[in-house]
């Protein structure tokens, strides 16, 4: 068995990186991240933050250098329309 210290060598004088251990511990209890993440979860997003995350990743994926603003971005986005079937 190959521990965190020792080096995997595939041919002599062939060094490699260490081998890694799995982790079998659970992560320490972080109270203050587990509040945040409980109202992360209740938290509710609005029809206007959702627009407004689309918009951003839209405008965030165009292309460098393009002619797309924010606000091209937002009169294209109220024209399509999102459903779920």
């Amino acid at each position: 068995m190959v521990t965190t210290n020792e080096v995997v060598s595939t041919r002599q004088g062939e060094n490699h990186m260490p081998a890694r251990q799995a982790l079998f511990r659970r992560a320490p209890e972080r109270p203050a991240l587990s509040k945040l993440l409980d109202a992360a979860r209740a938290a509710k997003v609005t029809d206007e933050q959702l627009m407004e995350q689309r918009v951003s990743f839209a405008y965030g994926n165009a292309p460098e250098g393009s002619k797309i603003t924010k606000d091209s971005v937002r009169r294209a986005a109220k024209k399509i329309r999102v459903t779920s079937d």
